[in-house]
């Protein structure tokens, strides 16, 4: 069973999407919107990406709800949510002939992202600035991957304060339905990657 496709252009009024600002206590800097990322350039415009599933949407005002009651100083600031498979296809074709493709789904299989189903975030402090994770976003070397904290922290390339600030992130999603993973202190999947793949709704 394949999952139903829509163009980016239809989800406006779709009812399984809630746009980004419709989900109170988040900040919003879409970094593919920009030329703030590993491409160096916009691959959004003019398409509006300032979308997630609304099962996603609902987990991550969960994730909202839980870090407001526990660290009330911090925000989660979204850098990417619904990336559209044409997009996906992009970044795939940018990493073609480097050794970093496997920080990219094949737009075979699919990114979680391009069912909305999918996060790219971080954390803001009191006065708005990006907490330190030890790496930026979309930095794609080994002291982004959350699998090598231990022996990045014995290393001293990573410091135990890089440590607690993606503790308290991850802590805030994983919580609420969230699962991160080994590559990417950033990213996190909203449910089970083959029951999305298989059942909900590819935009592209």
């Amino acid at each position: 069973m394949s999952a139903p496709a829509v163009p980016c252009e239809a989800i406006p009024g779709h009812p399984d999407f809630r746009r980004l600002d419709s989900i109170a206590g988040i900040a919003v800097d879409l970094r593919y919107a920009t030329a703030d990322n590993f491409v160096g350039r916009d691959l959004y415009s003019p398409l509006d990406c300032h979308w997630l599933h609304r099962d996603a949407a609902a987990a991550l005002a969960q994730a909202v709800a839980w870090l407001t009651a526990r660290k009330p100083e911090y925000k989660l600031l979204v850098l990417d949510a619904l990336r559209p498979q044409r997009v996906q296809e992009q970044l795939w074709d940018a990493l073609q002939g480097t050794d970093l493709l496997s920080y990219i789904a094949d737009p075979e299989r699919g990114s979680i992202h391009s069912f909305g189903m999918a996060l790219d975030l971080t954390l803001l402090d009191a006065h708005g600035r990006e907490l330190d994770m030890g790496t930026g976003f979309d930095d794609l070397s080994e002291r982004s991957h959350p699998a090598l904290e231990a022996a990045l922290l014995a290393r001293g390339e990573l410091s135990a304060q890089h440590i607690e600030n993606r503790r308290w992130l991850r802590d805030a999603m994983r919580h609420n339905g969230w699962q991160g993973i080994n590559s990417e202190w950033w990213h996190f999947d909203c449910g089970d990657r083959q029951h999305v793949r298989q059942h909900y709704t590819r935009v592209l």
